[in-house]
């Protein structure tokens, strides 16, 4: 791998840890910054979210997620365009419901205008954890 995909890759890691710190504090700057503003995503109800609606749910506090960290991370780069596939294990709480699972997710990130934001991604739950 030359230089330059290192150097990618190491970026996709660091966006990828900020992603998951901004979803934890709801820091919805970040949030803004880091997802494109045409996202889609699909969560484990099979519901499509728009970025505007995932920044309404952690500004008004539905989402609140007391504990995330991804494991088995693998990254595909694409020219512009890096391709993510993680495990997450996640406990919190959405609207009146605990989040405490497993959740295998996938993102896409594009590099626009010097800058990586998700355009898309989808996750499924794996397990509850015991």
């Amino acid at each position: 791998m030359d230089n330059i995909k290192l150097k990618d890759k190491d970026a996709i890691i660091e966006v990828e840890s900020e992603l998951l710190l901004a979803m934890k504090r709801a820091d919805i700057n970040k949030l803004d910054d880091l997802l494109h503003d045409k996202l889609l995503f699909n969560i484990p109800n099979g519901q499509t979210i728009t970025k505007v609606m995932d920044l309404e749910t952690y500004g008004s506090g539905n989402m609140k997620i007391t504990d995330i960290h991804a494991t088995n991370q693998d990254i595909n780069l694409i020219e512009d365009t890096a391709i993510v596939s993680t495990t997450i294990n996640m406990k919190g709480m959405y609207f009146d419901f605990v989040i405490d699972g497993t959740y295998k997710i996938i993102r896409t990130w594009k590099l626009i205008n010097r800058q990586w934001q998700v355009i898309s991604g989808s996750s499924i739950q794996l397990g509850e954890s015991n």
